[in-house]
């Protein structure tokens, strides 16, 4: 098969996750402003979505506040800055069970199970671009959490953020996940174009060798969109797997929070060193509105 790299490529930049990251590094962005000014610097360093979680300014821990991501989005179209915004609809779907030998009920302390609706509040006040759709349920961590989207759950959401008008971005942690994509995509509940996240190394899910990644991109339909990660020092070789998969880039402090070697990273530095990889490629980064046009997106806000 003839290698066919991307020629125009875009850049997203996943600000802050969710994971116990902030203890291990100061760049990780917090509070509100701090997530806004971080979208802003990694558009200005060549990102054209900014993929955006939101945590307790006090506690550092994720949260799924409307409030905290209206703060957020309030911040960033003040700032007259351009991107793409895509609002994670991840959170509401955390499950710990209890020890092995009494399983149920779940950890009250590591459970947050919440209804379609309510994980999509703030996608429902704030109508980004996009919003994400974890498509498929896998274990995380070698303990008792799991991360829990069972079909029926995916089939409301879809639903709902169709009738939104928001595009889903699709993530993929498994094989198995790319086949529930497509039966939801054959009931008619996600619209052309389909756009989907490869998500890579993360432990018991897709290992990040080449071979499953080429695996996942030759079984995706010809005219789906997709881009690529993998988390930790692999993110940043990813940049080019992800080009030379005929994809798009995902980098950002959520997957990693390392530069290099005892260097850690702001989401800026990132996207920098990714936009130098799409370059020195010969790729050309999109810009948010060459974004939207591409994945017909509607924009909400002047």
């Amino acid at each position: 098969m003839a290698l066919q790299p991307s020629r125009e490529a875009f850049i997203t930049c996943a600000l802050t996750g969710a994971g116990d990251t902030t203890g291990r590094s100061d760049k990780v962005p917090v509070t509100p402003r701090a997530i806004a000014d971080a979208a802003i610097e990694a558009v200005q360093a060549g990102a054209a979505i900014a993929h955006i979680h939101v945590r307790d300014p006090a506690t550092g821990k994720p949260s799924r506040d409307p409030d905290l991501y209206a703060e957020v989005v309030e911040h960033i179209r003040a700032s007259g800055v351009d991107m793409v915004l895509n609002l994670t609809a991840g959170m509401g779907g955390d499950l710990t069970l209890g020890p092995p030998e009494a399983p149920l009920p779940p950890d009250e302390a590591g459970t947050d199970m919440a209804g379609a609706s309510e994980r999509l509040v703030h996608v429902a006040r704030l109508l980004p671009e996009i919003c994400t759709l974890d498509c498929g349920t896998m274990n995380f961590g070698a303990g008792d959490y799991i991360m829990a989207n069972s079909p029926a759950m995916l089939v409301a959401m879809a639903r709902e953020i169709r009738e939104l008008g928001v595009r889903p971005e699709i993530e993929i942690f498994d094989t198995g996940h790319l086949v529930l994509a497509k039966w939801l995509k054959d009931q008619g509940l996600i619209e052309d174009p389909v756009v989907v996240q490869l998500c890579m190394g993360i432990p018991w899910g897709a290992p990040d060798d080449i071979t499953t990644l080429m695996a996942l991109v030759a079984n995706l339909p010809p005219d789906w969109i997709h881009s690529a990660f993998s988390i930790g020092r692999n993110q940043l070789p990813y940049a080019a797997l992800a080009l030379l998969s005929g994809g798009n880039i995902r980098v950002g402090l959520e997957d990693n929070i390392w530069l290099d070697k005892g260097v850690l990273a702001t989401n800026a530095d990132l996207v920098a060193r990714a936009r130098a990889v799409a370059e020195n490629m010969g790729t050309r980064l999109l810009g948010p509105a060459e974004v939207r046009a591409k994945l017909n997106l509607a924009k909400r806000w002047a």
